[in-house]
């Protein structure tokens, strides 16, 4: 565990080693592997708003929104973890991964994810694992630490109005389709139109529109 000592004398684990101490790897990166999940949401709440919900945990936290409003899970992760723990489970976080940021950024936010998703599960929560990938250098390593067969979640806002993105992200989740064959996707937002490989291995998609976070559109594959 990598810690430095505090101007206080205590220790501060700067690194946020802990969150790694029973932590299994894969992949080139050594991204923290979250474990499968079977179980398909229904009904799916912002975390920002989840903090304030006090009656109905019947439905998934998700981290689709601006960053700043979840940053402070990994800066104090365990703070966090009794009010996710009410809900059914959890997306794991959406931390950004831009075109125009440097690899080195964007491997950062994909590891970010994965390493809080796998915490989470340690701790008793269903984590279904958020897929995020940038430029086209991310489509392999944004699939490590992620069990084939299994449900994936993927958030599309942004990523399909202006045609170059839309290119992108299209060949990105055909990748992504071949190299995992979830037996779900789940899409915050639209699905995409061009995705042969999603028809051509039978996967099934669930959309859940953004605006309502309540409504949800299963399409059979």
């Amino acid at each position: 565990m990598s810690k430095v000592n505090s101007e206080r004398g205590g220790c501060v684990d700067v690194f946020h080693a802990s969150l790694l101490q029973d932590a299994h790897y894969a992949g080139e990166y050594d991204f923290p592997v979250i474990k499968e999940e079977h179980e398909v949401p229904r009904r799916m709440i912002p975390f920002s708003k989840a903090l304030q919900e006090k009656k109905d945990f019947h439905q998934w936290v998700c981290f689709y929104e601006d960053d700043f409003l979840f940053e402070r899970i990994w800066n104090q992760p365990s703070r966090y973890v009794d009010a996710l723990g009410k809900f059914e489970g959890v997306i794991a976080p959406d931390f950004s991964v831009y075109y125009d940021m440097p690899y080195s950024m964007q491997l950062w936010n994909i590891f970010r994810s994965r390493t809080i998703g796998a915490w989470l599960q340690q701790q008793g929560i269903k984590v279904i694992p958020n897929i995020r990938f940038g430029d086209t250098r991310t489509f392999d390593c944004c699939c490590d630490g992620i069990s084939k067969h299994s449900i994936i979640a993927i958030g599309s806002l942004g990523c399909l109005k202006v045609k170059a993105y839309r290119t992108t992200f299209e060949a990105g989740i055909e990748h992504v389709a071949r190299s995992l064959q979830p037996e779900t996707i789940l899409f915050y937002g639209a699905a995409p139109v061009n995705a042969p490989e999603i028809k051509k291995l039978g996967i099934n998609v669930v959309i859940i529109k953004p605006q309502s976070f309540h409504n949800t559109k299963e399409v059979k594959r």
